[in-house]
Protein backbone atom coordinates (compact mmCIF):
# COMPACT_ATOMS: atom_id res chain seq x y z
CA UNK A 1 0.00 0.00 0.00
CA UNK A 2 1.88 3.53 -1.14
CA UNK A 3 1.68 6.71 1.14
CA UNK A 4 -0.90 8.32 -0.11
CA UNK A 5 -3.47 5.55 -0.23
CA UNK A 6 -2.42 4.88 3.54
CA UNK A 7 -2.66 8.52 4.24
CA UNK A 8 -6.52 8.55 2.78
CA UNK A 9 -7.68 5.97 4.59
CA UNK A 10 -6.48 7.36 8.21
CA UNK A 11 -7.56 10.83 7.47
CA UNK A 12 -11.19 10.10 8.74
CA UNK A 13 -10.12 8.74 11.47
CA UNK A 14 -7.33 11.49 12.25
CA UNK A 15 -10.81 13.84 11.95
CA UNK A 16 -12.15 11.72 14.80
CA UNK A 17 -9.15 11.55 17.01
CA UNK A 18 -9.47 15.88 16.93
CA UNK A 19 -13.34 15.14 17.65
CA UNK A 20 -11.93 13.05 20.76
CA UNK A 21 -9.45 15.66 21.76
CA UNK A 22 -11.47 18.52 21.41
CA UNK A 23 -14.08 16.82 23.65
CA UNK A 24 -11.64 15.88 27.00
CA UNK A 25 -10.46 18.99 26.48
CA UNK A 26 -13.62 21.10 27.34
CA UNK A 27 -13.73 18.22 29.85
CA UNK A 28 -10.63 17.84 31.48
CA UNK A 29 -8.00 20.27 30.14
CA UNK A 30 -5.96 20.35 33.04
CA UNK A 31 -2.73 18.56 35.04
CA UNK A 32 -3.37 17.64 38.14
CA UNK A 33 -1.97 20.36 41.03
CA UNK A 34 1.29 20.07 42.24
CA UNK A 35 0.95 21.04 45.48
CA UNK A 36 -2.02 19.79 47.71
CA UNK A 37 -4.76 22.49 48.58
CA UNK A 38 -4.16 25.03 51.35
CA UNK A 39 -5.30 24.25 54.61
CA UNK A 40 -4.06 27.67 56.67
CA UNK A 41 -6.28 30.00 57.85
CA UNK A 42 -6.38 33.51 56.12
CA UNK A 43 -5.45 36.59 58.36
CA UNK A 44 -8.29 38.48 59.77
CA UNK A 45 -8.33 42.21 59.30
CA UNK A 46 -10.98 44.81 59.24
CA UNK A 47 -11.12 48.87 58.26
CA UNK A 48 -13.71 51.17 58.87
CA UNK A 49 -13.17 51.74 54.74
CA UNK A 50 -16.28 51.50 52.58
CA UNK A 51 -13.91 49.62 50.43
CA UNK A 52 -10.00 48.86 50.10
CA UNK A 53 -7.40 46.86 48.52
CA UNK A 54 -4.09 46.06 49.51
CA UNK A 55 -2.13 45.01 46.31
CA UNK A 56 1.65 43.51 46.03
CA UNK A 57 3.34 45.43 43.25
CA UNK A 58 5.60 43.13 41.79
CA UNK A 59 3.71 40.13 42.05
CA UNK A 60 -0.18 41.50 41.77
CA UNK A 61 -1.17 39.65 44.61
CA UNK A 62 -4.06 40.89 46.84
CA UNK A 63 -3.58 40.75 50.04
CA UNK A 64 -6.44 42.61 51.34
CA UNK A 65 -9.81 43.14 49.48
CA UNK A 66 -13.25 44.62 50.78
CA UNK A 67 -15.75 45.52 48.42
CA UNK A 68 -12.84 45.88 45.45
CA UNK A 69 -15.67 45.79 42.54
CA UNK A 70 -18.10 48.24 43.97
CA UNK A 71 -18.50 51.46 41.86
CA UNK A 72 -18.10 54.18 43.96
CA UNK A 73 -17.28 58.29 43.13
CA UNK A 74 -13.56 58.45 43.03
CA UNK A 75 -12.83 62.12 43.36
CA UNK A 76 -9.92 63.44 42.40
CA UNK A 77 -8.54 60.17 42.61
CA UNK A 78 -9.90 59.70 39.28
CA UNK A 79 -6.67 62.42 38.39
CA UNK A 80 -4.35 59.41 38.16
CA UNK A 81 -6.31 58.55 34.98
CA UNK A 82 -6.07 62.01 33.54
CA UNK A 83 -2.52 61.75 34.21
CA UNK A 84 -2.15 58.74 32.81
CA UNK A 85 -3.65 60.06 29.18
CA UNK A 86 -1.07 63.09 29.22
CA UNK A 87 1.55 59.95 30.12
CA UNK A 88 0.66 58.13 27.34
CA UNK A 89 0.12 61.07 24.75
CA UNK A 90 4.02 62.37 25.60
CA UNK A 91 5.09 58.21 24.93
CA UNK A 92 2.85 58.48 21.70
CA UNK A 93 5.03 61.97 20.51
CA UNK A 94 1.75 63.83 20.60
CA UNK A 95 2.71 66.01 23.49
CA UNK A 96 6.02 67.24 25.10
CA UNK A 97 6.50 69.02 28.87
CA UNK A 98 7.34 71.85 26.49
CA UNK A 99 4.13 72.42 24.58
CA UNK A 100 1.66 75.08 26.19
CA UNK A 101 -2.01 74.86 26.42
CA UNK A 102 -4.29 77.55 26.50
CA UNK A 103 -7.00 78.53 29.18
CA UNK A 104 -10.61 78.96 28.34
CA UNK A 105 -13.01 80.50 30.38
CA UNK A 106 -14.34 77.23 31.47
CA UNK A 107 -10.90 75.67 32.60
CA UNK A 108 -10.74 78.97 35.00
CA UNK A 109 -14.16 78.79 35.95
CA UNK A 110 -14.12 75.45 37.21
CA UNK A 111 -14.40 74.97 40.82
CA UNK A 112 -13.09 72.90 44.12
CA UNK A 113 -9.10 72.51 44.42
CA UNK A 114 -7.16 74.92 42.04
CA UNK A 115 -4.18 75.29 40.18
CA UNK A 116 -5.14 79.11 39.85
CA UNK A 117 -4.98 79.50 36.03
CA UNK A 118 -5.89 82.92 33.99
CA UNK A 119 -7.96 83.26 31.18
CA UNK A 120 -6.15 83.63 27.93
CA UNK A 121 -2.58 82.56 29.68
CA UNK A 122 -0.48 79.44 27.79
CA UNK A 123 0.37 76.74 30.37
CA UNK A 124 3.49 74.36 29.87
CA UNK A 125 2.80 70.90 29.65
CA UNK A 126 5.35 69.97 32.38
CA UNK A 127 3.58 72.82 34.88
CA UNK A 128 0.05 71.27 34.07
CA UNK A 129 1.49 67.71 35.27
CA UNK A 130 2.44 69.21 38.61
CA UNK A 131 -0.50 71.16 38.96
CA UNK A 132 -2.89 67.80 38.31
CA UNK A 133 -0.50 65.98 40.22
CA UNK A 134 0.56 68.23 43.69
CA UNK A 135 -2.10 70.79 43.57
CA UNK A 136 -5.29 68.35 42.51
CA UNK A 137 -6.08 71.55 40.21
CA UNK A 138 -9.38 70.79 38.58
CA UNK A 139 -8.49 73.40 36.21
CA UNK A 140 -5.37 72.31 35.27
CA UNK A 141 -7.12 68.87 34.34
CA UNK A 142 -9.73 70.80 32.23
CA UNK A 143 -6.98 72.61 30.21
CA UNK A 144 -5.85 69.33 29.88
CA UNK A 145 -8.61 67.95 28.85
CA UNK A 146 -9.84 70.44 26.42
CA UNK A 147 -6.23 70.90 24.95
CA UNK A 148 -6.30 67.08 23.86
CA UNK A 149 -9.52 66.61 22.99
CA UNK A 150 -11.26 69.84 22.40
CA UNK A 151 -13.78 69.23 24.92
CA UNK A 152 -13.32 67.87 28.63
CA UNK A 153 -16.41 65.66 27.61
CA UNK A 154 -14.63 64.42 24.16
CA UNK A 155 -11.06 63.78 26.76
CA UNK A 156 -13.97 61.75 29.19
CA UNK A 157 -14.92 59.87 26.66
CA UNK A 158 -11.39 58.98 25.53
CA UNK A 159 -10.16 58.03 29.42
CA UNK A 160 -12.99 55.51 29.20
CA UNK A 161 -11.99 54.07 25.98
CA UNK A 162 -8.38 54.03 27.18
CA UNK A 163 -9.30 52.44 30.69
CA UNK A 164 -11.07 49.33 28.93
CA UNK A 165 -7.89 49.59 26.56
CA UNK A 166 -5.77 48.43 29.97
CA UNK A 167 -8.09 46.38 31.48
CA UNK A 168 -10.35 49.10 33.80
CA UNK A 169 -13.76 47.28 33.43
CA UNK A 170 -15.14 48.97 36.51
CA UNK A 171 -14.27 52.34 35.72
CA UNK A 172 -16.57 55.04 33.52
CA UNK A 173 -15.50 58.88 33.20
CA UNK A 174 -17.76 61.84 32.83
CA UNK A 175 -14.85 64.43 33.61
CA UNK A 176 -11.07 65.28 34.00
CA UNK A 177 -11.04 65.91 37.72
CA UNK A 178 -13.74 63.49 39.56
CA UNK A 179 -16.23 66.64 40.13
CA UNK A 180 -19.28 64.75 41.29
CA UNK A 181 -21.17 63.06 38.36
CA UNK A 182 -23.77 60.16 38.24
CA UNK A 183 -21.82 58.84 35.34
CA UNK A 184 -18.43 59.15 36.78
CA UNK A 185 -17.00 55.75 38.82
CA UNK A 186 -14.36 53.69 39.52
CA UNK A 187 -13.38 50.67 41.64
CA UNK A 188 -10.73 50.68 44.17
CA UNK A 189 -9.57 47.36 42.17
CA UNK A 190 -9.86 49.54 39.10
CA UNK A 191 -7.49 52.37 41.13
CA UNK A 192 -4.78 49.78 42.11
CA UNK A 193 -4.68 48.09 38.42
CA UNK A 194 -4.43 51.84 37.26
CA UNK A 195 -1.35 52.97 40.20
CA UNK A 196 0.78 50.21 39.40
CA UNK A 197 0.61 50.70 35.42
CA UNK A 198 1.35 54.37 36.21
CA UNK A 199 4.90 53.16 38.15
CA UNK A 200 5.82 50.31 35.31
CA UNK A 201 4.90 52.16 32.57
CA UNK A 202 6.16 55.71 33.73
CA UNK A 203 8.93 55.16 36.24
CA UNK A 204 10.28 58.89 34.98
CA UNK A 205 7.60 60.86 35.83
CA UNK A 206 6.20 58.49 39.28
CA UNK A 207 8.46 60.73 40.86
CA UNK A 208 6.57 63.99 40.83
CA UNK A 209 3.97 62.13 42.99
CA UNK A 210 6.69 61.71 45.68
CA UNK A 211 6.78 65.72 45.41
CA UNK A 212 5.16 67.57 48.21
CA UNK A 213 4.79 71.21 47.25
CA UNK A 214 4.96 73.19 44.33
CA UNK A 215 4.70 76.72 43.50
CA UNK A 216 2.50 78.88 40.27
CA UNK A 217 1.63 82.08 39.76
CA UNK A 218 3.72 83.20 43.30
CA UNK A 219 1.24 80.48 45.36
CA UNK A 220 2.68 77.67 46.73
CA UNK A 221 0.73 74.46 47.55
CA UNK A 222 1.66 71.11 49.33
CA UNK A 223 0.92 67.82 48.13
CA UNK A 224 -2.88 66.62 50.07
CA UNK A 225 -1.36 63.32 50.22
CA UNK A 226 -1.14 62.94 54.19
CA UNK A 227 1.21 59.87 54.27
CA UNK A 228 4.31 62.15 52.75
CA UNK A 229 4.99 64.12 55.68
CA UNK A 230 3.16 61.29 58.27
CA UNK A 231 5.92 59.77 58.82
CA UNK A 232 5.24 56.62 57.36
CA UNK A 233 8.69 54.98 55.89
CA UNK A 234 8.79 54.08 52.33
CA UNK A 235 5.70 56.07 50.90
CA UNK A 236 6.26 57.66 47.68
CA UNK A 237 2.62 58.13 46.33
CA UNK A 238 0.16 58.75 45.03
CA UNK A 239 -2.97 60.61 45.48
CA UNK A 240 -6.02 61.72 47.58
CA UNK A 241 -9.52 62.45 47.29
CA UNK A 242 -12.49 63.95 48.51
CA UNK A 243 -15.95 65.60 47.95
CA UNK A 244 -18.97 65.07 50.00
CA UNK A 245 -20.71 62.63 48.01
CA UNK A 246 -17.28 59.98 48.25
CA UNK A 247 -15.89 60.59 51.65
CA UNK A 248 -12.34 60.43 51.60
CA UNK A 249 -10.24 58.30 49.94
CA UNK A 250 -6.56 58.17 48.68
CA UNK A 251 -4.62 55.72 46.40
CA UNK A 252 -1.03 55.25 48.24
CA UNK A 253 2.06 52.99 47.38
CA UNK A 254 5.47 52.21 49.96
CA UNK A 255 8.29 50.95 49.35
CA UNK A 256 10.48 49.24 51.89
CA UNK A 257 13.22 46.24 51.41
CA UNK A 258 12.49 45.81 47.97
CA UNK A 259 8.76 45.16 48.70
CA UNK A 260 6.30 47.71 47.05
CA UNK A 261 2.81 48.09 48.22
CA UNK A 262 -0.05 49.38 46.77
CA UNK A 263 -3.27 50.13 48.78
CA UNK A 264 -6.81 51.72 47.79
CA UNK A 265 -9.10 53.51 50.76
CA UNK A 266 -12.78 55.06 49.62
CA UNK A 267 -15.18 56.18 51.75
CA UNK A 268 -13.83 57.15 55.20
CA UNK A 269 -15.10 59.40 57.27
CA UNK A 270 -12.35 62.39 57.59
CA UNK A 271 -9.00 63.74 57.11
CA UNK A 272 -7.83 61.81 60.02
CA UNK A 273 -9.64 58.60 59.84
CA UNK A 274 -7.91 58.55 56.31
CA UNK A 275 -4.60 58.82 57.41
CA UNK A 276 -4.98 56.39 60.12
CA UNK A 277 -6.31 53.58 58.66
CA UNK A 278 -3.82 53.89 55.46
CA UNK A 279 -1.24 54.11 57.62
CA UNK A 280 -2.40 50.99 59.83
CA UNK A 281 -2.89 49.06 56.38
CA UNK A 282 0.27 49.66 54.62
CA UNK A 283 2.07 48.28 57.86
CA UNK A 284 0.04 45.29 57.93
CA UNK A 285 1.03 44.99 54.79
CA UNK A 286 4.53 45.02 55.11
CA UNK A 287 4.69 42.97 58.22
CA UNK A 288 2.13 40.22 58.08
CA UNK A 289 3.05 38.89 54.06
CA UNK A 290 6.52 38.03 52.81
CA UNK A 291 7.01 36.83 48.55
CA UNK A 292 7.84 32.92 47.73
CA UNK A 293 9.62 32.89 44.57
CA UNK A 294 7.79 29.53 42.85
CA UNK A 295 9.35 29.38 39.92
CA UNK A 296 12.24 31.35 37.91
CA UNK A 297 11.78 32.34 34.62
CA UNK A 298 12.31 29.25 32.29
CA UNK A 299 11.92 27.17 35.05
CA UNK A 300 10.11 23.55 33.79
CA UNK A 301 6.63 23.51 35.87
CA UNK A 302 5.13 20.58 33.43
CA UNK A 303 5.50 18.40 30.56
CA UNK A 304 2.62 18.65 27.58
CA UNK A 305 2.24 15.67 25.23
CA UNK A 306 2.94 16.93 21.79
CA UNK A 307 0.68 15.56 18.99
CA UNK A 308 2.45 14.53 15.64
CA UNK A 309 5.92 16.26 16.84
CA UNK A 310 9.34 14.97 16.41
CA UNK A 311 9.77 15.13 20.53
CA UNK A 312 6.91 14.01 22.14
CA UNK A 313 6.87 16.22 25.16
CA UNK A 314 7.44 20.22 25.36
CA UNK A 315 7.72 21.91 28.55
CA UNK A 316 5.98 23.99 30.17
CA UNK A 317 7.71 27.07 31.72
CA UNK A 318 7.17 31.01 32.67
CA UNK A 319 8.70 33.94 30.37
CA UNK A 320 9.39 35.45 34.27
CA UNK A 321 9.53 34.23 37.79
CA UNK A 322 6.48 33.33 39.19
CA UNK A 323 6.17 34.46 42.93
CA UNK A 324 3.07 35.10 45.06
CA UNK A 325 2.79 37.31 48.17
CA UNK A 326 1.46 35.34 51.07
CA UNK A 327 1.10 35.26 54.60
CA UNK A 328 3.90 34.91 56.60
CA UNK A 329 5.18 31.04 57.22
CA UNK A 330 1.99 30.35 54.65
CA UNK A 331 3.96 29.36 52.05
CA UNK A 332 3.33 24.82 52.63
CA UNK A 333 -0.25 26.30 52.39
CA UNK A 334 -0.27 27.01 48.45
CA UNK A 335 -2.26 25.21 46.01
CA UNK A 336 -1.06 24.96 42.16
CA UNK A 337 -2.41 24.06 39.13
CA UNK A 338 -1.46 24.18 35.50
CA UNK A 339 -4.02 24.18 32.68
CA UNK A 340 -3.85 23.28 29.07
CA UNK A 341 -5.37 21.47 26.03
CA UNK A 342 -4.00 17.83 25.99
CA UNK A 343 -2.22 17.22 23.69
CA UNK A 344 -0.85 20.11 22.05
CA UNK A 345 -0.43 19.85 18.44
CA UNK A 346 2.85 19.91 16.46
CA UNK A 347 4.68 22.12 15.57
CA UNK A 348 5.48 24.21 18.75
CA UNK A 349 7.39 27.35 18.32
CA UNK A 350 9.69 28.49 21.50
CA UNK A 351 7.78 30.84 23.67
CA UNK A 352 4.58 29.87 22.13
CA UNK A 353 1.45 30.47 24.67
CA UNK A 354 0.23 26.83 26.04
CA UNK A 355 -1.04 26.98 29.41
CA UNK A 356 -2.07 29.18 32.96
CA UNK A 357 -0.38 27.95 35.88
CA UNK A 358 -2.72 29.48 38.84
CA UNK A 359 -1.66 29.80 42.27
CA UNK A 360 -3.82 29.85 45.35
CA UNK A 361 -3.24 30.70 49.28
CA UNK A 362 -5.55 31.33 52.22
CA UNK A 363 -7.39 33.72 51.89
CA UNK A 364 -6.52 35.62 49.04
CA UNK A 365 -7.57 36.00 45.39
CA UNK A 366 -5.62 33.65 43.04
CA UNK A 367 -2.86 34.82 40.96
CA UNK A 368 -2.94 33.17 37.58
CA UNK A 369 0.39 33.07 35.18
CA UNK A 370 0.95 32.20 31.87
CA UNK A 371 3.47 29.16 30.51
CA UNK A 372 4.65 29.13 27.69
CA UNK A 373 6.51 26.42 25.16
CA UNK A 374 10.57 26.35 26.72
CA UNK A 375 11.73 24.53 23.52
CA UNK A 376 10.57 24.37 19.35
CA UNK A 377 9.14 21.38 18.70
CA UNK A 378 8.89 20.55 14.88
CA UNK A 379 6.56 18.37 13.23
CA UNK A 380 7.39 15.21 12.83
CA UNK A 381 8.26 13.72 9.60
CA UNK A 382 5.87 11.99 6.78
CA UNK A 383 6.96 8.92 7.79
CA UNK A 384 6.95 9.31 11.30
CA UNK A 385 3.40 10.74 11.59
CA UNK A 386 2.06 8.12 9.32
CA UNK A 387 3.53 5.78 11.97
CA UNK A 388 2.12 7.21 14.69
CA UNK A 389 -1.42 6.79 13.10
CA UNK A 390 -1.11 3.76 12.41
CA UNK A 391 0.03 3.33 15.87
CA UNK A 392 -2.97 5.08 17.22
CA UNK A 393 -5.15 3.02 14.85
CA UNK A 394 -3.82 -0.64 15.80
CA UNK A 395 -3.75 0.29 19.23
CA UNK A 396 -8.00 1.32 19.03
CA UNK A 397 -8.41 -2.15 17.54
CA UNK A 398 -7.00 -3.98 20.63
Amino acid sequence: MTHLVLARRLLPLLALRSLILLGLALLVSAAPGLVPPATAQPIAFETKARAAILLDYRTGSVLFAKEPDLRLPPASMSKLMTAYMVFDAIRAGRLSEEDELPVSEAAWRTGGSKMFVKVGDRIRVGDLIRGVIIQSGNDACVVIAEGLAGSEAAFARQMTEKARAIGLTGSNFANSNGLPDPDHWMTVRDLAILARRLIVEFPDYYSIYSEEEFTYQNIRQFSRNPLLRSGVPGVDGLKTGHTEEAGYGLVASAQRDGRRIILVMAGLGSEKERAQESARMLEFGFREFEEQVLFRAGQTVEQARVWLGEQPTVPLVPAEDVAMTVPRGAAPGLAMKAAWDDPVPAPVTKGQPLANLTVSAPGQEPVVVPLVAGDDVPEASWFRRIWSLGMFYVGSLV
